[in-house]
């Protein structure tokens, strides 16, 4: 295997000018870096990478905290934080939390340990006095799911305002009795469930506290909260889900009870995941630009990482949301 002394020879320069050349030293003519390329060239050799990482104290690795990734939301959400990653020669290191302090931390440890540069949250479960301690380590941003009192960048969209659109829309179309089925936790949960109660409450509509189900986004949650709508006396005309999987779940158990949607029952989804548009019917949900959300976290990074010293600590990205409207209601 070539080293670095053998393109140096071959290339009749020195080591430090071949090491300069391969750092992207300025001063170095463009006559000698011609030799040392062409010397690589035809000796194969490749420089190693981590040394280089290690040299310059940065291992070009960003760390994303997930709670998992059977939830469809999250492989999109780090497909867009990727494709700003690619384009500035960036890795993710994905870390599945499920939704554990201990293992947060030890994922947080990772930056501190300088084995990642910067760390990106889509889900936290340890409190901010706790996170605040690592952001000397290196920067750290909420994405997603945040809190108000955070000291770090946040990118969210307002859940609110999607979660009263939505039940606003199933008013609208005539329903007054509707169900909610809200998994998310922490200021997101509590922002959809008041969109939801706030849009109710306005229209004078009480809502059944037996009609407010608490489930994780799955297509099994789905089915559970349908087969206990059925059980009730008094059956809610519609439903808001937590997301299009709790939805999609609804459509599918809903055929096997014979039950027409929108007729018998309407559906309103949340996320506009492909899921919405492949189950029939297709879903009414509300868009959350996910890629985007991905995408807007990844440039906060790469800025926070090219000027350390900004102080953006404070700052709020929100971007839009909104209603698309399809079969189910």
């Amino acid at each position: 295997m070539a080293t670095i002394a053998d393109v140096a020879k071959l290339a009749g320069l020195s080591r430090a000018t071949v090491s300069r050349v391969i750092n992207n030293h300025p001063y170095v003519t463009d006559k000698k870096k011609q030799l040392v390329y062409q010397a690589m060239k035809e000796l194969e050799y490749y420089p190693n990478s981590s040394a280089q990482r290690l040299r310059k104290q940065k291992t070009d690795t960003i760390a994303v905290l997930v709670p998992n990734l059977t939830n469809p939301f999250f492989p999109f959400l780090i497909e867009g934080m990727e494709m700003i990653a690619v384009e500035n020669h960036l890795q993710l290191l994905i870390c599945q939390t499920q939704q554990d302090k201990d293992k947060e931390l030890t994922f947080l440890n990772l930056l501190k340990t300088k084995q990642v540069d910067g760390l990106i949250f889509t889900a936290i479960k340890n409190d901010l006095e706790t996170i605040a301690s690592y952001q000397e380590c290196g920067p750290i941003i909420l994405c997603n799911e945040y809190q108000s009192e955070a000291k770090i960048p946040i990118i969210r969209l307002d859940q609110y305002k999607g979660s009263y659109m939505g039940t606003r829309f199933l008013i609208e179309k005539g329903h007054r009795n509707i169900a909610y089925c809200g998994g998310a936790e922490g200021e997101l949960g509590a922002d959809r469930q008041k969109g939801f109660m706030d849009a109710m409450k306005e229209s004078r509509l009480e809502v059944d506290s037996k009609s407010m189900f608490r489930y994780p986004p799955s297509i099994d949650s789905g089915k559970k909260v349908l087969r206990e709508i059925l059980a009730m006396e008094n059956k809610p005309t519609a439903i808001f889900a937590g997301s299009d999987e709790v939805a999609a779940g609804i459509v599918k158990e809903a055929k096997s009870f014979k039950l027409r949607i929108p007729e018998d029952i309407a559906v309103m989804g949340f996320d506009d995941l492909p899921i919405a548009e492949l189950v029939e019917p297709s879903l009414t949900t509300i868009r959350q630009p996910v890629k985007g959300i991905g995408k807007k976290t990844m440039e906060i990074m790469i800025s926070m990482l090219a000027n350390p010293s900004t102080n953006i600590e404070n700052q709020v990205y929100e971007l839009p949301i909104e209603l698309v409207i399809r079969e189910s209601i």
